[in-house]
């Protein structure tokens, strides 16, 4: 967390959501992942392979000096991590400096409006540096078009004296990129970087140089001095190995746990929402820099999706300044343990309800796909499993507005070989969902808004306790994870958003972990408004207030209940009175919780907190 916020704060990019889950699996191989939004115009887009007719063209190397931090860290994120190799394994993590990056990025978004203004963005690539380094950077530009490429080593500026030439090949240091020119615009970017943003001043041995060509004969080749040492048909180096892996079905014999009914529904729900993966995120969060820019609409933590105002200023149309973009991650390892391929659908699902409780309707996802070892028969399949779970929420939960199309994958990565003497990681499929308001005004909060509003739950109850936050509170894992109908989540999904856009809904929040008990919970702390609820049902009471089978829960004034239900009920769903906010402080539900407002929220406040 002091990582994402001691680079992502300098560069001034707010941080508007994240997902945090804690599971002994990952105490030894821990997992960080992030999503980057940016807006482009489609006309805009520079592409990062070569352009049409780019024999000859230049490579042109822009930023830190080359030295040997990341060497070989695109491998290293593929071992089994072992204690006794971690000062070893120290040389595969990057040294970031945030400070340069901002001013690579100033001066590149610079650069591109001059590019813009010359009509020369169909002309020119431009890749970051990541995995693979130059080596990598060099030859997918040059092969992608169908090209190949040549790379002359003693070009390249490094930071460190008499490294082997494969580190200054394939090192990993960060903060630099790389562009395919035309041999008469080289001159202007070079001058770009090194003269008008003083690149060289800014950072020592930072700078922008010309270290190769692309070649016509698709050819990669490489020199070190007057020695050749890479001749190779550039497809030969990206095509990579196409396995066909073998994999099993993990058969476990996973079973109900046999728990008595609680005999204090109070300290059950205490208990829940100052459990480490319930409770308040703000001691991570408040670590973060959520408004700079100027385009947040709702910061983290006041809704279930950060939601940003991308647009919202003159330089865009008028006509799309309004519009919203929501963000939602998450995932749930204990549902992949259970069933891997349920925890690939319920990482989808939830991240899109989300977005959809704000009130943006689901655009896209993108997913990275975090599994142990592949050659692993059983690990193979848990990978296989999700990936399969993750498509068919996709295809079944299509596009508001083109609902005979999926909601596309627009980006992702997959890491492999994430274990450790210990084991591998739960199976994780980490989902982002990014929603879509047409207006962001339209927005609406998690917490209450007033008193003798209406409460509806969308949603029946049912025992799903698989994974829970409730069986984790005994030591206890359970078998029926959540197994959503995903026609009935669409077609919620589809009935809230026309429901929120129409002004109906005054609140909103989803119901994931801890039940429907605790997402009540959670929508009294804001504005710390109580409520009366009774949710009624066949089960017992702890399986219908802390089974996490998914749904809403809405908060509407009593002149609008007829209008939502018969909105839902368009799209074959029906809605439940649960009960209504009070203005007395108390929390009552199923006439076994009754607790103060203030003291529940001071659990889910400090329940992280303390234990941090």
């Amino acid at each position: 967390a002091a990582g994402i916020a001691g680079y992502g704060n300098p560069l001034g990019i707010p941080n508007i959501g994240g997902d945090l889950y804690y599971h002994e699996g990952y105490n030894e191989n821990c997992l960080v992942t992030l999503v980057t939004l940016g807006i482009v115009r489609e006309n805009d887009i520079i592409h990062s392979y070569a352009p049409k007719n780019a024999a000859g063209y230049d490579l042109i190397l822009v930023g830190k000096p080359t030295d040997n931090s990341g060497f070989g860290g695109a491998s290293f994120a593929s071992l089994e991590l072992e204690e006794e190799k971690k000062e070893q394994n120290k040389g595969a993590v990057q040294e970031p400096n945030a400070f340069l990056e901002r001013h690579l990025l100033k001066s590149t978004y610079a650069l591109f409006e001059v590019l813009k203004e010359k009509g020369l963005v169909e002309n020119i690539g431009f890749k970051d540096l990541g995995a693979g380094g130059v080596a990598c950077a060099s030859v997918e530009l040059a092969e992608t078009s169908g090209y190949g490429s040549e790379v002359w080593m003693d070009k390249i500026h490094i930071g460190m004296d008499n490294l082997h030439p494969s580190v200054y090949l394939c090192s990993e240091t960060q903060e630099r990129f790389m562009w395919v020119s035309p041999p008469e615009v080289t001159a202007l970017i070079l001058d770009h970087y090194n003269k008008v943003f003083d690149l060289p001043g800014v950072s020592a041995g930072a700078m922008a140089s010309v270290i190769g060509k692309i070649r016509a004969d698709g050819q990669y080749i490489v020199h070190n001095g007057n020695e050749e040492i890479v001749n190779v048909p550039a497809a030969e180096v990206t095509e990579g190995f196409l396995y066909d892996r073998p994999y099993e079905v993990r058969k476990n014999n996973f079973t109900e746990p046999n728990l008595s009914e609680p005999v204090d529904y109070n300290q059950v729900l205490l208990d829940i929402l100052s459990h480490e993966n319930m409770a308040s995120r703000e001691p991570i969060f408040e670590q973060y820099d959520k408004q700079v820019q100027g385009r947040s609409f709702t910061e983290t933590g006041l809704a279930d999706s950060g939601v940003l105002a991308p647009f919202n200023s003159e330089k865009y149309p008028e006509e799309i300044r309004n519009v919203g973009i929501a963000l939602s991650t998450d995932h749930n390892p204990r549902h992949g343990l259970i069933s891997p391929y349920w925890g690939g659908v319920n990482a989808v699902v939830e991240a899109m309800r989300n977005v959809t409780a704000v009130g943006a309707t689901p655009h896209a996802i993108t997913d990275c796909l975090c599994f142990g070892n592949p050659e692993n028969p059983h690990q193979m399949w848990e990978f296989v499993e999700s990936v399969r779970g993750v498509a068919d929420a996709c295809h079944a939960i299509t596009l508001k507005d083109n609902p005979n199309d999926a909601t596309p994958i627009i980006a992702g990565n997959v890491s492999f070989y994430n274990e450790s003497k210990t084991g591998a990681i739960p199976p994780s499929p980490i989902v982002s969902c990014l929603g879509k308001l047409k207006d962001v005004n339209k927005t609406i909060p998690m917490a209450f808004q007033k008193t003798d509003s209406i409460l509806l739950m969308v949603g029946k109850r049912k025992d799903e306790f698989g994974g829970s936050v409730y069986y984790s509170l005994y030591g206890e894992l359970g078998a029926n994870v959540p197994k959503p109908n995903l026609e009935e989540v669409k077609n919620q999904i589809f009935a809230l958003t026309d429901c929120i856009d129409n002004g109906l809904i005054l609140s909103s929040h989803d119901i994931a972990d801890g039940g429907i008990a605790s997402s009540i919970a959670e929508m009294t702390f804001g504005n710390e408004i109580a409520c009366e609820v009774t949710i009624s049902g066949e089960m017992s009471k702890d399986k219908l207030l802390f089974s996490e089978t998914g749904g809403f829960v809405l908060e509407v004034t009593s002149e609008n209940i007829d209008a939502v239900k018969n909105t839902f009920f368009k799209y074959g769903l029906g809605v439940d009175v649960i009960g209504r906010t009070i203005v007395q402080p108390s929390l009552v539900i199923n006439d076994v919780i009754n607790l103060s407002v203030r003291k529940v929220k001071e659990a889910w406040t400090n329940g992280l907190r303390e234990k941090l």
